[in-house]
């Protein structure tokens, strides 16, 4: 087994069709795509004992974390930054403009969206919540990048901004160990599938 402590693994949903085009998905409610569905398969490789499931309400993440074989519990906290008129939209088409204050200014928020810290407040308050259970459980949460990003940034103990100085790949692995000093980032971004 790749992973043998009790610990706390965030899970990005497999490939959607707007992944494959570039496009921006908060909270556009798209399916996996059959990528999508081989990603997701590929990540019960390396993560191989789940005592608890929690999940992003999307479909996309409802339909990886099926992999696991088990009922997962639903929390809205997990659901991708709602990116408001620019949902959907590719990201080379947003602005220049509001694309530079939307990775500068945590408090930016998109036109009818939500901002990076309003996403990393909710985010970090779900990672609190499973504190106690992750020094004990094997914890999967399937979600989508920005929360994940975010989740990696409360394990560091850093501002929520670092979110954008990072990347993540669809239906990959991060790995949070939770011991008597709180969280430790473990792994991040390990992809089973390429």
């Amino acid at each position: 087994m790749w992973f043998t402590d009790a610990v706390l693994y965030l899970v990005r949903h497999g490939r959607t069709e707007a992944n494959a085009g570039g496009r921006l998905q908060g909270r556009i409610d798209l399916p996996i795509d059959d990528v999508g569905r081989a990603q997701a398969a590929a990540i019960t490789t390396m993560v191989t004992n789940v005592d608890r499931l929690i999940c992003s309400p999307s479909l996309r993440a409802r339909q990886t974390a099926e992999v696991f074989g088990m009922e997962p519990e639903i929390d809205d906290r997990w659901l991708e930054m709602d990116y408001g008129d620019f949902d959907g939209m590719p990201m080379a088409d947003v602005p220049r403009d509001q694309w530079g204050r939307w990775i500068s200014d945590a408090e930016y928020r998109p036109p009818n969206g939500e901002s990076l810290r309003e996403m990393g407040e909710r985010v970090y308050a779900a990672c609190e919540s499973l504190v106690e259970a992750a020094r004990d459980t094997d914890i999967v949460v399937v979600s989508h990048a920005t929360p994940i990003k975010a989740a990696m940034a409360w394990a560091l103990g850093v501002d929520v901004g670092i979110t954008w100085r990072s990347h993540i790949d669809q239906a990959s692995i991060t790995k949070v160990l939770i011991g008597e000093r709180g969280p430790t980032l473990n792994a991040f971004n390990i992809v089973p599938l390429r």
